[in-house]
């Protein structure tokens, strides 16, 4: 049976019913119920990857019941659409947590939504899983129940300047949406190009949604810079690149994957996008996990993941909460399963791809280190893992890659 939105939103959108999984047929667990908040950006600017997220934790939670559930308890998983929005945000965390009564808060994306109900979960002492980039979000983190499976925003910035400087490039200018999560792309660029002895000849911010963006262009463009690094999103990405053509801008552009990818091409078409550079996370691509992942969401869903790492971040949301919940064991509250994620997801320990071969492990009561299908998923001190990311260039209506860039 394949997933599709409806089946997706029907756990939250359609009211107080929960999407069991086993594809409706209802749990039978030794204990109660495990709740999963899916929260994610199925419309908005982070449709792209919001709706497949969604998708990957319905399906890795199937799995998990599928495998006998975790430390004797099945996953109920209630799905929510932020809208990219941090209101929306607030209104649907609220409800998860409140009506659906949900024990973690997984998928979230957005750094603004998530600034936005990071002290929502926390002030309810619940694991919150998310791939939000701002560095704001770790003062909020109070009971240390944050973990975060993609770069920080400033290290997103730090590999784009590294990027253009491997192009030769050295008179850039920034542009960055007035967020946390746009400035601190703007910010970790222009310390690396300033670290490697260039000036930033121009750095304008701009708020979002708005119908056009000439005026901010115009500043921008003033100190003639070879590139443009854009701390942005899709929607406003494209009317930008639009404007600069239609000004004569002969600047290239710069920007993370969730703002320059094939659904700019497809907007603007490919003599509008020839050169702009791109940087995306790389998935653990030919990895077991993602093997395994590619294969199951292929079959459920429909579509190949491959494009969407954060969908497979999402996939491995739920197997990494699950496996710290069957070696917590079934009496374990909330800080004692956070405590056990690092123990099964860093390494020493055999590695393990799945859930089902991890809790035959942890039976037998040996060490595991869950290797994710987005990456190794080894988390730091402050509970972020780290990234690498495919840096590639539009030509020709084409996203070719480059070069692979670690930080």
């Amino acid at each position: 049976m394949r997933l599709n939105r409806r089946h997706v939103l029907g756990a939250g959108g359609a009211g107080l019913a929960a999407w069991t999984l086993g594809f409706g047929y209802p749990a039978r667990a030794a204990g109660e119920p495990f709740r999963i908040g899916a929260l994610d950006s199925v419309t908005g600017a982070g449709s792209p990857y919001g709706e497949g997220m969604q998708k990957a934790i319905l399906l890795a939670a199937e799995e998990v019941n599928a495998a006998g559930g975790a430390a004797g308890r099945k996953l109920e998983v209630f799905a929510e659409d932020d809208q990219t929005a941090p209101e929306s945000g607030v209104l649907a965390v609220k409800k998860l947590i409140e009506v659906n009564k949900a024990n973690a808060i997984l998928g979230t994306w957005a750094s603004a939504v998530v600034m936005a109900v990071a002290p929502i979960i926390d002030s309810a002492g619940l694991i919150h899983m998310t791939n939000a980039g701002t560095s704001a979000l770790r003062p909020l983190d109070k009971k240390k129940l944050i973990f975060r499976y993609s770069s920080t925003s400033l290290r997103t910035g730090a590999v784009l300047g590294r990027a253009l400087l491997a192009e030769g490039l050295t008179k850039v200018a920034t542009m960055a949406i007035n967020n946390a999560s746009g400035l601190e792309v703007a910010k970790g660029a222009k310390d690396t190009v300033e670290a490697a002895g260039h000036k930033i000849v121009g750095e304008v911010v701009y708020e979002p949604n708005r119908p056009s963006y000439r005026s901010e262009l115009q500043q921008v463009l003033a100190g003639n810079p070879q590139i443009i690094v854009m701390g942005s999103f899709l929607p406003d990405m494209t009317v930008i690149v639009r404007e600069a053509l239609q000004m004569g801008a002969t600047a290239r552009f710069i920007g993370p994957a969730w703002a320059a990818n094939a659904k700019l091409i497809d907007s603007l078409g490919a003599d509008a996008t020839e050169g702009i550079l791109t940087a995306d996370y790389v998935s653990a691509i030919g990895s077991p996990a993602f093997s395994h992942f590619k294969e199951r969401y292929m079959k459920v869903v429909g579509s190949d993941p491959t494009e969407n790492y954060y969908a497979a971040c999402a996939y491995d949301m739920v197997q990494v909460l699950a496996l710290a919940m069957e070696a917590a064991g079934p009496a374990a509250d909330t800080p004692a399963i956070a405590a056990a994620i690092p123990r099964i997801a860093n390494p020493p320990g055999k590695a393990v791809s799945t859930f089902a071969e991890g809790k035959q492990l942890l039976a037998a009561h040996e060490k595991i280190n869950y290797e994710g299908a987005s990456g190794p998923i080894d988390f730091d001190a402050d509970r972020d893992v780290k990234a690498q990311f495919k840096i590639s260039v539009f030509r020709k209506g084409k996203v070719e890659f480059l070069r692979v860039i670690s930080i």
